[in-house]
């Protein structure tokens, strides 16, 4: 078949663009069915507990996953600054992925224990007072507003049904573990636990 037959002729093209787009994809995807590294948490990995949960939720909800990345990659650049790379033990329990592809703001894959809870909470009332560069705008309703315990339980139940090794005793004490905490107690509870288990290896 000649190359221009191809080119003229849209429906031959678009079925060759599907055939080479199914292949590269077969050849990034089925091997890491049979990975087992993908697949295993890394040594001493956890579930979040419910209010780190919460945060992560807070997280997602403000939007922090658009101007935050947490994925270190492994050029040397990206580990002088933040830390070891990412690996993929790192996020078994993650759904969905939070790595992020802009950095308009620093990476957070290893921002656990780097700061105080405190140092959090003046950061999100004012950014600017402790990092006078700082893009990021305030967000000061979040120490007012109280986590919904009513919906804990079910995204734990959920996580649990994809795998997340939740015990019947976290999922019955969720409720109780977030009962009367605010958005900002849950996102700083979330940032605290981020790359803390592999920041010394």
């Amino acid at each position: 078949m000649q190359h221009n037959v191809i080119e003229k002729n849209l429906g031959i093209m678009g079925l060759f663009i599907c055939i080479v787009i199914s292949f590269g994809g077969m050849i990034e995807i089925i091997p890491l069915f049979f990975d087992n590294d993908v697949q295993r948490p890394i040594s001493g990995l956890k579930p979040l507990t419910a209010l780190e949960l919460s945060g992560r939720d807070v997280y997602i909800k403000e939007g922090c996953h658009v101007c935050h990345t947490q994925m270190i990659r492994s050029l040397s650049s990206d580990v002088m600054r933040y830390g070891n790379h990412s690996i993929a033990g790192e996020f078994v329990y993650e759904h969905p992925f939070l790595w992020g592809s802009k950095r308009t703001g620093p990476d957070l894959a290893r921002v656990g224990k780097k700061y105080s809870d405190g140092w959090h909470r003046a950061h999100f009332q004012n950014p600017r007072l402790l990092v006078p560069a700082s893009k990021m705008p305030a967000y000061k309703w979040l120490s007012s507003n109280l986590l919904d315990e009513n919906i804990i339980d079910k995204k734990m139940i959920a996580l649990k049904k994809i795998g997340v090794p939740y015990t019947n005793d976290d999922i019955k004490f969720s409720k109780e573990n977030i009962k009367g905490k605010s958005e900002e107690d849950a996102l700083i509870a979330y940032l605290q636990q981020l790359g803390v288990i592999l920041k010394n290896i």
